[in-house]
C-alpha cells in the first residue's frame, strides 16, 4: 500500500523533529540570584552553626560535664585569640595544611598512572588489585610507627605517611571509574586512531572523570587524616607545630579549649578545601555533561 503523505506533510515532520532536537540539546543556563544562593545555600549552614554552639552553651550551663572536660564556646574563642594574637594561628594552619597539599599532589602523580595502569592492563590488575583495596582499607595510623623508623622524625616521614594513605584510594577512584566506561566511547576512539597513550588521554580520563574525581576528594580526605595521624603520634621540635601536635600538646597540658580548638580547626580545613577545590571541580564537571541546569 503506497503512502499518502504528501512531501509537505513530510516536511513539517522533520522540521518539528528538528526543532524537537533542537530544544532538548539547547540547556537553558541561567544565573541563580544573590539572594537565592543566600538562603539557599548560604542560610541553612549558618543556622546549623549557630544551633550546635546554642545546644553546646545549653550543655555547659546546665553543667552535664566539668569545665575541665566541656569548655564553654567562650574559652574556646578565648584559645584561639591567644593564638591570634601570639602570632602562632596562621603558622600552625599553613605547617598543615601545606604539607597536606604537597603530598596529596604527590599522592595524585603516583596514583593517577597507577590506577590507569591498574585499570587497563589486567596482569597487572590481578597482581596488585587486591593490594590496593586492602590498603586502602588499612588504617593510616598503621603506618606511622613503620615510618618513623625507616625515615625518622621529619617531613619525608609525613610525606610517606600521606602517600600510603592517599595513594590506593585514588588510584581505585580511577578504576572504578574506568570501569564504568562505555565500551562503545573505547571502540569509537581506536576506530579514530584513539590508542594507546593518546586513547587514554582522550577518551578513557574524560569518560572516567566522575570516578576519578570522586577517589580524588576520598584521596585528600585520606591525606588529611592521615597527615593528622602522623602529627599527633610523632612530635618533634624539628617538625613544627601543626594541627596535629597542637592537638595532642593541648592532651598533655589537659587543655580542653586547646583541644576543642585543634579539633573546630582540623574540621574547618577540611570542609573549606571541599567548598573550594572538589566542590567547584564537581560543578564543572556535571555543567560540561549537562546534568546542572543552574549555575
Amino acid at each position: 500500500m503506497a503512502s499518502t503523505e504528501t512531501p509537505a506533510r513530510k516536511g513539517d515532520d522533520l522540521a518539528g523533529l528538528e526543532a524537537g532536537l533542537d530544544a532538548l540539546d539547547s540547556v537553558q543556563i541561567r544565573r541563580t540570584p544573590v539572594r537565592e544562593v543566600l538562603l539557599k545555600k548560604v542560610l541553612p549552614p549558618v543556622i546549623a552553626v549557630v544551633l550546635v554552639l546554642a545546644v553546646w552553651q545549653a550543655l555547659v550551663i546546665a553543667e552535664v560535664a566539668d569545665e575541665g572536660k566541656l569548655p564553654s564556646p567562650g574559652a574556646v574563642w578565648a584559645s584561639l585569640e591567644t593564638m591570634w594574637l601570639e602570632g602562632t594561628l596562621l603558622d600552625v594552619l599553613w605547617t598543615s595544611v601545606s604539607r597536606a597539599l604537597l603530598g596529596f599532589l604527590l599522592a595524585l602523580a603516583i596514583g593517577t598512572p597507577l590506577g590507569l595502569l591498574v585499570a587497563r592492563v589486567g596482569a597487572v590488575r590481578a597482581a596488585i588489585g587486591p593490594i590496593l583495596s586492602g590498603l586502602q582499607s588499612l588504617p593510616s595510623v598503621a603506618w606511622v610507627a613503620p615510618a618513623v623508623l625507616w625515615l625518622g622524625l621529619n617531613d619525608q616521614m609525613m610525606f610517606a605517611v600521606i602517600l600510603l594513605g592517599a595513594v590506593p584510594s585514588i588510584a581505585n577512584g580511577l578504576v572504578a571509574g574506568v570501569d564504568q566506561v562505555p565500551p562503545l566511547f573505547l571502540r569509537a576512539g581506536r576506530t579514530l586512531g584513539a590508542t594507546g597513550l593518546k586513547g587514554a588521554w582522550h577518551i578513557v580520563m574524560p569518560a572516567a572523570l566522575p570516578g576519578y574525581l570522586a577517589g580524588l576528594k576520598q584521596g585528600w580526605a585520606f591525606s588529611w587524616r592521615s597527615l593528622m595521624a602522623a602529627e599527633i603520634i610523632a612530635s618533634s621540635p624539628d617538625l613544627g607545630l601543626g594541627l596535629g601536635q597542637l592537638l595532642e600538646n593541648g592532651r598533655n597540658n589537659f587543655d580542653m579549649p586547646g583541644i576543642f580548638l585543634a579539633i573546630i580547626l582540623i574540621l574547618l580545613v577540611g570542609v573549606a578545601i571541599d567548598l573550594l577545590i572538589f566542590s567547584p571541580l564537581e560543578r564543572t564537571v556535571l555543567r560540561r555533561r549537562g546534568l546542572l541546569v543552574k549555575s
